[in-house]
């Protein structure tokens, strides 16, 4: 087995950056831009970028991501942006996520932004949850002069960036870099509180918020419900990934990481999840790394470019093969499949699973008027945009659609943040 290579996080040179940019070719009608979900103007900031003028290009980028550092690194830029580069045809796309990398780590490093910020008078408003659904919608009202308070479960705000991205795709410094960025906006943090059990939506309009933002994501992992589901060693991929992020930042023994040196692991589902938690397990020791797949190759949910890293870096794969039971007695031994209509067993010290995930009730079971469908996803209405059944709670992200990517998100909770500024200025009016 092959060594899991590191992933380099230095990015661009200055001149590799300007030498890239200068490529661009400015089309009349830039499908990169078409299929950015967040609409980013993408041939202005290059141009800029190609002339060094590298504050430009920040504030260009600045009017519609919150989150350049993020998006650069992990947006699935193959299927978008890059994707649809005219300069595909000759195999040679800008690419367009590491110069939005670039001019992030330079702002960082430089300090080139300092925005100029209203008052804010108008109004008050609560965001549940701190990803990127959540950090988008407290960036956007916060810059239109809103009084934004977010509350967030964990001890330390950025949800999914933080505790479920590794640090090889995402390092963590970056997350906590862009988190400032926004708490410079005027933004408050409240952490280690969690909504639905310290407070509830009721508690937060009692003290005077305009109107309440539900950003949680889907915080429950769907489960595998077949034979030796409960023995020790199989578990969540997500789990095992929060407790990677919290060893590596040092708030738990390594002895709490759910994956131990020489183990043989088995990974089911081939999401980016999947392909995250192979990727990490090698990381932390183990001695192989198998993802098992109900489905073909073809309908792999993960990015292709997600999975020749892992295939790089060591990870086994097995398509077509439907999980059957977990062997072993107390503790688990193996995976039974089936796969071309023969059973077969693989062996396994660790089983994780990796096969979706769903909202968490804990907020709407504790108020009343909030709406979910069949499957758990809150119910929003089109006018104004993202609120919910009751008055003045709004919700986007995963936590309303089915779980998709940061930028995916990040768009859903633009226009989110819409409704609510309208919704709030139309209270306000009627108010007077």
């Amino acid at each position: 087995m092959t060594e899991p290579k590191e992933t380099s996080n230095t990015g661009y040179s200055m001149y590799e950056a300007i030498k890239e940019a200068k490529r661009c070719l400015r089309c009349k009608n830039p499908s990169c831009q078409k299929n950015c979900p967040i609409n980013n103007d993408i041939p202005d900031f290059i141009y800029q970028l190609s002339k060094g003028n590298l504050g430009e290009a920040r504030e260009i980028l600045a009017k519609k991501t919150n989150l350049p550092a993020v998006c650069g690194r992990v947006c699935p830029h193959e299927k978008q942006c890059v994707g649809h580069c005219i300069l595909n045809g000759k195999s040679a796309p800008i690419q367009v996520g590491k110069l939005e990398e670039f001019i992030a780590d330079f702002d960082a490093e430089m300090g080139l932004i300092k925005e100029n910020l209203p008052h804010k008078t108008r109004g008050k408003v609560a965001v549940i949850g701190s990803g990127p659904a959540g950090l988008t919608v407290a960036g956007d009202l916060a810059r239109q002069g809103f009084n934004v308070v977010v509350y967030e479960n964990e001890s330390e705000p950025g949800g999914v960036l933080l505790y479920g991205i590794p640090e090889f795709r995402l390092p963590k410094e970056i997350v906590r870099r862009e988190i400032k960025r926004i708490e410079a906006l005027g933004v408050s943090f409240l952490t280690s509180v969690m909504v639905g059990r310290d407070l509830t939506i009721d508690d937060m309009f009692a003290r005077n918020f305009d109107a309440i933002f539900i950003g949680t994501g889907t915080a429950l992992a769907r489960d595998l419900d077949i034979p030796g589901r409960g023995k020790s060693g199989v578990l969540q991929a997500t789990y095992f990934l929060r407790m990677v992020t919290l060893y590596n930042g040092g708030n738990v023994d390594r002895d709490e990481v759910p994956v131990e040196e020489g183990d043989k692991t088995i990974v089911i589902g081939a999401g980016n999840v999947a392909m995250d938690a192979a990727r990490t397990a090698l990381r932390m020791g183990a001695k192989s790394v198998t993802v098992v797949s109900r489905s073909g190759f073809d309908k792999m949910p993960a990015l292709l470019a997600e999975y020749n890293s892992a295939l790089e870096e060591g990870v086994e794969f097995l398509w077509d093969a439907q999980p059957l039971e977990f062997t072993g007695y107390q503790s688990v031994k193996g995976l039974k499949y089936r796969k071309n209509g023969e059973i077969q067993e693989i062996e396994g010290d660790t089983v994780m699973l990796a096969v979706g995930s769903r909202p968490a009730s804990r907020i709407v079971s504790t108020t009343t008027g909030i709406e979910v469908n069949e499957n758990g996803y809150v119910i929003t209405r089109e006018r104004p945009y993202g609120m919910t059944t009751r008055k003045g709670v709004f919700a986007g992200g995963d936590v309303v659609h089915k779980p998709a990517t940061v930028v995916l998100a990040m768009k859903e909770a633009k226009r989110v943040a819409e409704g609510i500024a309208s919704y709030v200025d139309a209270i306000k009016l009627l108010d007077l």
